[in-house]
């Protein structure tokens, strides 16, 4: 089988990673208001579960409506910090907040992938990860976020463990794909079974 592929998503990490497994797609970003979609789920109560895989579909179909030939890749992936979501930090002052919240506590990352093809969502999942904050100092904190401020500003919580980030953490519990905003041996285990990919 044959399948062209498309990521609907403008992360680099996540392109990064599909390249690395030897897929060849494109990429197209999908556009939605992910701020307004969020809000009225969390007015709902939606779990952030709920969230994580709303938001991933409702990219894939946006893409999927243009390009009903393709598999559509979506994702999303949502902090969760017991009945809190965070979001990118805006600032450096945001930032400092977001990590003195975690800091010395366990929250958990959602990363919810779903592939839409033939008019309908055709395979999902939402892998999860538990990561285990230190408590660092808040000098620790600010000089971290001055260093690595042009970075953490792209990050749901302010770090990426794929850099300095790990230095906060004592303990992660889960897939390191996940932590990364991709189920990927979920999703490449589906685009096997397929046939997409060769067995």
């Amino acid at each position: 089988m044959n399948d062209r592929l498309i990521l609907a998503s403008g992360s680099e990490i996540r392109a990064q990673l599909l390249q690395n497994a030897g897929l060849t797609f494109d990429v197209i970003i999908a556009r939605i208001d992910e701020q307004a979609i969020r809000a009225s789920l969390q007015a709902e109560n939606a779990t952030p579960r709920d969230i994580a895989d709303t938001l991933a579909e409702m990219k894939a179909r946006r893409v999927a409506a243009k390009h009903p030939d393709a598999l559509v890749i979506g994702c999303d992936q949502i902090l969760a910090h017991g009945q809190t979501i965070l979001s990118k930090p805006k600032t450096p002052a945001e930032a400092l907040t977001q990590l003195q919240s975690l800091r010395g506590q366990t929250h958990q990352l959602l990363s919810a992938a779903i592939i839409y093809g033939e008019g309908k969502p055709l395979w999902r999942h939402v892998g999860t990860v538990r990561l285990h904050m230190r408590d660092a100092s808040d000098t620790y904190l600010e000089d971290y976020i001055a260093r690595n401020w042009d970075s953490i500003r792209h990050a749901v919580g302010a770090y990426k463990l794929e850099e300095e980030g790990v230095r906060l953490f004592t303990r992660i519990d889960g897939d390191y794909f996940n932590v990364l905003g991709l189920p990927l041996l979920e999703l490449l285990s589906y685009l096997t079974l397929r046939g997409t990919l060769s067995a």
